[in-house]
């Protein structure tokens, strides 16, 4: 990048109004690039040129509502291309009845048609950014994205440090209230409980000995056999969409023996192929009961 010796990087992100962009921003800003919206294209050499040398990674949203939005955007970009900058087009898109549903929801009209229906003004958009779309290096349909599965997939596309795909293990007793920031939970009641063996009562799951007594019964072994073939399937899928981490969650009644059982031996299976943490929550808790 010869003209632009500082700048490391240019995204320049547009899309349907409504499919995201304001998410798509703060997450670059997360990873520390310079970030402005709805820049006029025209004024985006001018940006690099000041902005390149102290903030090598810039982002730039543009959209339909910036004046000569097609007629300058792809002479800006073509010009770029000619001093070897190279943008990454990132173009977000969402279906029609779901940016009509979110348009009614917030009472808001749409920008470029603010007196007719919503339809109106996302059906001319999407015919102003077909050009756009087109030429876009990466494409994101956010119809069945939530705000922070689109973080995540930004997160792990462009942070160079690539957050690895962690699988967070957790164990948890019920009567201390089930977790809220969990994926996937497992009832492990069910089996028969090392509380009212009295040699095991104060060992914990952690301990061969409450081990070996869980797993001795043929409807534990049964059950992990069914859970580790389900969770080596799901596991790749949850990494494919994009998900940075996933937490999966093993409750018993106190969370002392049957789920850190469970928490243990499954993350020890998974721990060469994944970033694994294990985590008992109700561990300090279930120490202090007799």
């Amino acid at each position: 990048m010869e003209d632009f010796k500082g700048l490391e990087e240019l995204i320049i992100i547009s899309g349907m109004s409504g499919a995201g962009k304001s998410v798509a921003m703060n997450s670059f800003e997360d990873l520390g690039y310079f970030c402005v919206d709805n820049l006029p294209p025209v004024l985006l050499p001018q940006l690099i040129d000041v902005i390149s040398s102290v903030r090598p990674k810039i982002a730039v949203a543009i959209d339909t509502r910036t004046r000569d939005f097609i007629d300058s955007l792809f002479i800006v970009i073509d010009d770029l291309e000619q001093k070897n900058v190279h943008p990454h087009l990132l173009y977000l898109d969402t279906r029609d009845e779901v940016l009509v549903r979110r348009y009614k929801e917030t009472r808001r009209s749409h920008p470029l048609a603010p007196e007719d229906a919503p339809l109106v003004g996302i059906g001319l958009e999407r015919s102003l950014l077909e050009g756009f779309r087109d030429r876009a290096h990466t494409l994101y349909d956010t119809t069945d994205l939530k705000p922070q599965m689109l973080k995540d997939r930004i997160l792990l596309q462009f942070n160079e440090e690539r957050i690895p795909f962690t699988v967070n293990f957790m164990s948890f007793g019920f009567k201390h209230g089930v977790p809220l920031d969990i994926d996937l939970l497992f009832d492990v009641r069910f089996i028969t409980n090392p509380f009212y063996i009295p040699e095991l009562r104060p060992l914990t799951g952690q301990t061969e000995e409450v081990q070996n007594y869980v797993m001795s019964h043929p409807e534990a072994r049964a059950f992990y056999k069914k859970l580790i073939d389900m969770l080596e399937f799901l596991l790749p899928q949850y990494k494919r969409e994009g998900k940075t981490q996933v937490v999966v969650a093993f409750g018993c009644t106190g969370g002392k023996h049957r789920s850190i059982t469970f928490a243990e031996k499954v993350s020890a299976h998974f721990a060469e192929r994944y970033n694994v943490k294990t985590v008992h929550r109700d561990l300090a808790h279930a120490t202090k009961e007799k």
